[in-house]
């Protein structure tokens, strides 16, 4: 896995098979937005590695984690691993919407 400013990388043999972005949010708070894994490599675990690496991350800079990725959700809500870092999807109505990605403000 290799560390991108907002996100991270799976390769192997110098070719990215997977990917997964985020954005951060205020000072606490990180949002998923996309995963994605070269079909060739789907169902390998490459997703849910990239995953893990984002939970670490969160872990490490003290955030919270908001799962858009519909991957990301999937593998937040099968795997009790991420509960110390999930923001619950009640919680998202308390996240002023101006720090949101595409605000034009």
């Amino acid at each position: 896995m290799t560390d991108a400013q907002d996100g991270f990388d799976a390769i192997v043999d110098g070719r990215r098979i997977g990917q997964i972005t985020f954005v951060r949010v205020g000072g606490d708070k990180l949002i998923i937005d996309y995963t994605g894994v070269d079909p060739e490599y789907r169902n390998q675990n490459v997703g849910l590695l990239l995953v893990r690496c984002v939970a670490q991350y969160a872990r490490v800079h003290h955030r919270r984690v908001i799962t858009l990725c519909p991957f990301a959700r999937a593998m937040f809500n099968r795997y009790a691993e991420f509960d110390d870092i999930s923001v619950p999807l009640s919680m998202m109505e308390r996240i002023p919407t101006s720090n949101l990605p595409g605000d034009p403000t």
